[in-house]
């Protein structure tokens, strides 16, 4: 044990305290310090100012990159706004033409449809008028007919000379107006 405390004293010269002050510790201390703060601004000193400003420069292009690119986005958006309401107003352009012209076309629609019915109608009356004059010119025949058997059978003998048939003729065409 003797042995640990003579290892503990301490050495010839060394501080007691760590409240003594040593001058040739300073010393070496400040000389060591120099030495090293005179190394570290010849070589270490430049690299790391040089990397830094390089860093602030690089700082400062994203920044600016990023200030550009979001005015650029800016003009982005408002351009694809203006292109979406241009669109918008397109498409409403379109719908109203389109509804336009499907009236237009089902105007027409009716309008053809119209037109057709009445020339069927008119085509129909056509028809009906002549076959009316047809039977009323196949009646007065007939009766034309009739009347020259009826006097023939009167009179006694056959009346089919033409001179016959176009005096009855125009006798019942005579009465005709009358009716």
């Amino acid at each position: 044990m003797l042995a640990l405390l003579r290892a503990a004293e301490p050495a010839a010269g060394a501080p007691t305290s760590p409240f003594e002050v040593n001058g040739g510790l300073i010393l070496w201390t400040l000389v060591v310090f120099g030495a090293l703060l005179f190394l570290l601004k010849k070589f270490a000193w430049p690299h790391i100012v040089g990397a830094v400003e390089a860093r602030e420069k690089r700082l400062e292009e994203q920044i600016a990159e990023t200030a550009r690119l979001q005015a650029e986005a800016r003009q982005l958006v408002e351009q694809n706004q203006k292109a979406l309401a241009e669109a918008r107003g397109q498409a409403q352009l379109l719908l109203n033409e389109a509804r336009t012209q499907s009236e237009q076309e089902r105007a027409l629609a009716l309008q053809k449809t119209k037109t057709e019915q009445d020339e069927l109608l008119a085509r129909a009356r056509r028809e009906i008028a002549t076959e009316r004059d047809r039977a009323i010119a196949d009646l007065r025949k007939e009766a034309v007919e009739l009347s020259l058997a009826a006097a023939s059978k009167l009179v006694g003998e056959r009346l089919d000379s033409e001179a016959d048939r176009k005096l009855v003729t125009s006798y019942l065409a005579s009465l005709e107006p009358n009716n």
